[in-house]
């Protein structure tokens, strides 16, 4: 059960950098600049594996990252504060298919990570921070140089997932939902 820290959608002021980080599941690096190269939005999302908010989350942005990834949505999950075995089997068990790197393995490294200063600030003043999103724009990202952005949409908390879907289709150019669609289970992404 999550504890129930779900926060809007906010603007803030963030110096955002570009990373390199290893992949969960292969250990391949790859750096942020390039993942998000040709796609029209995409979301990181820093996780712990054990933290209940993750776990909560984790299956719901499942279906989002499913129903947008061909209009151009990437989501990229920054795994934070555990060993890398154990980001593996949550993936695994989450049945998580978007891609998944790594910051950090271990708890007491957490004041030492970018995500706690990210975090800390635009406000997210939660213990441990899990999830966080950052929403990225590639069309506006810098297009040389550390930092990708200083200014940026955050989640401090679990996504309200009908303000995050809504959010997703506008900054992919596509229609808003139509309610009646949407509560029959039969709205398109068009």
């Amino acid at each position: 059960a999550a504890q129930n820290e779900q926060s809007p959608i906010v603007e803030k002021d963030i110096e955002y950098k570009n990373w390199t980080y290893k992949n969960v599941l292969t250990g391949q690096e790859a750096s942020l600049r390039d993942l998000v190269k040709g796609k029209k939005l995409a979301i990181v999302v820093y996780y712990a594996p054990w933290c209940p908010n993750w776990r909560h989350d984790a299956p719901l942005l499942q279906p989002l990252y499913e129903k947008y990834k061909g209009a151009g949505l990437e989501i990229i999950a920054v795994g934070e504060y555990d060993p890398v075995d154990s980001m593996k089997n949550n993936l695994d068990f989450m049945k998580i298919t978007f891609p998944a790197y790594y910051e950090s393995t271990d708890r007491s490294e957490k004041e030492k990570t970018t995500h706690y200063g990210y975090r800390r600030s635009t406000g997210d003043n939660r213990n441990w921070g899990s999830p966080y999103y950052v929403f990225l724009d590639p069309a506006s990202i810098e297009k040389k140089g550390d930092v990708l952005l200083k200014h940026t949409n955050v989640i401090n908390g679990e996504m309200i997932m009908d303000e995050g879907e809504k959010f997703i289709r506008q900054k992919l150019g596509l229609k808003p939902l139509d309610p009646k669609a949407a509560v029959a289970g039969k709205e398109k992404v068009e």
